[in-house]
């Protein structure tokens, strides 16, 4: 009944009223029963009313259940931070068994830290907009550990009667994966675009200049040193490909326990010729008891002889270039080739790498990204440190032996 609290509380008045006259011979209708009467009758209506506005507080959080129930995305209704409910799309997104396992715990328990403040952020917005906020991505975390991405939208209800924050959502995780897939071929593509119209321009030239030799060969204008400079070319032509070959993935390239130190005395010794028609020293720093390193011995000199000669072409009036081998940390073994040459500005040193990005004048580029390729496919990293007219470092960090894994590509 709708005013059952009213009618209750005036029936007692009257009730009361009624007793004191046959038992105690009072007038019944008193200056106090109507003073009682008529606040029984005020308190009464207030009653109702808040039985009526918390049952309708009550229907109006059952539908939210059965409307968010029904739904099939994950859907989360936090109040404070703590979760009040939860529809069976977001148990099954959180990996829990049922609702009672997330029920009462903080949302803040479910995001990657880097992203708290985001969703503190977005909390505070959605209860002073009032509206729903369009989508955000966060990192979630299951109950198990593992990291999810979450698109969600926000939105401020009352939830019965509380104030709370509505998350509705999707995971997204597949479709960041396939779209970081598609972006990685597309840059591939462009890679590979970029390196096709390279080995065009670096060949064209070479081919240039032979074709003029063999227009002059024609017309019977042959002299010895014209041989020499066809060779030169065609030599350059040869260098351009094999550089560009190294590039793809190597077939059948076992990787087998080697000693550092004989690796660098061998290119050490392959150099010293070059190197003292430059005027040019070689010095040679080497840790005792270095471990040993798992590598393709061919691939791993051609890294350090593509070091040494740019090392030495960096120097033209002459110097020296430091070799230091030693134990960087346990696992890992460092190299440095440290010259005293012309440098590199620091804006340079990132695009390093890239094809047919060079500080030469007749250079490729081909030759560092090569180096990048071999020692990323050892497991290990390149770095470049440089000081324009001071000299450059390159250091090359490998895996050592216990920390390596013997592979084959």
């Amino acid at each position: 009944m709708k005013n059952l609290g009213q009618i209750t509380l005036v029936l007692i008045s009257i009730v009361f009223t009624a007793y004191q006259k046959i038992y105690q011979d009072e007038n019944f209708f008193t200056v106090d029963f109507f003073i009682f009467t008529f606040i029984a009758w005020i308190v009464g209506k207030q009653y109702d009313k808040a039985r009526y506005f918390e049952k309708k507080a009550r229907a109006s959080e059952e539908s939210y259940k059965q409307l968010v129930d029904s739904l099939p995305e994950p859907i989360l209704i936090h109040c404070d931070h703590l979760i009040v409910y939860g529809n069976k799309a977001a148990i099954s997104m959180i990996g829990a068994r049922d609702i009672d396992e997330i029920i009462g715990k903080s949302i803040l328990d479910f995001i990657v830290p880097k992203y708290k403040e985001r969703l503190l952020e977005r909390i505070k917005q959605a209860k002073k907009e009032k509206k729903p906020l369009n989508n955000i991505e966060y990192q979630f975390k299951r109950l198990d550990g593992t990291i999810f991405f979450f698109e969600v939208s926000s939105m401020f209800i009352m939830f019965g009667e509380k104030e709370a924050v509505l998350s509705i959502g999707k995971d997204v995780t597949e479709r960041r994966k396939h779209t970081e897939s598609l972006f990685q071929k597309s840059e591939k593509l462009a890679l590979l675009g970029q390196m096709a119209a390279g080995i065009a321009h670096e060949i064209r030239n070479p081919l240039t200049s032979i074709k003029g030799f063999i227009q002059l060969f024609k017309a019977n204008y042959i002299q010895k040193e014209y041989f020499d400079l066809i060779l030169s070319e065609l030599e350059r032509i040869n260098s351009i490909v094999g550089e560009f070959l190294v590039l793809a993935k190597p077939t059948a390239v076992i990787f087998e326990e080697q000693d550092v130190k004989e690796l660098i005395k061998d290119v050490v010794t392959l150099m010293n010729s070059q190197s003292i028609l430059n005027n040019i020293q070689i010095f040679v720093e080497l840790d005792t008891d270095l471990p040993m390193i798992s590598c393709e011995k061919n691939q791993l000199k051609q890294v350090l002889l593509n070091l040494f000669k740019n090392a030495i072409e960096a120097m033209p009036h002459g110097g020296n270039i430091d070799v230091r081998v030693k134990e960087k940390e346990e696992g890992k073994i460092s190299i440095q080739v440290i010259d005293q040459g012309i440098g590199i500005p620091k804006e340079r040193i990132p695009t390093l790498g890239e094809p047919f990005y060079t500080t030469k004048e007749k250079g490729t580029g081909l030759g560092l990204m090569t180096c990048f390729k071999i020692v990323e496919d050892h497991s290990g990293e390149l770095k470049i440190t440089s000081e324009v007219n001071k000299g450059t470092m390159i250091e090359i960090i490998l895996p050592t032996i216990t920390q390596g894994l013997l592979k084959i590509n």
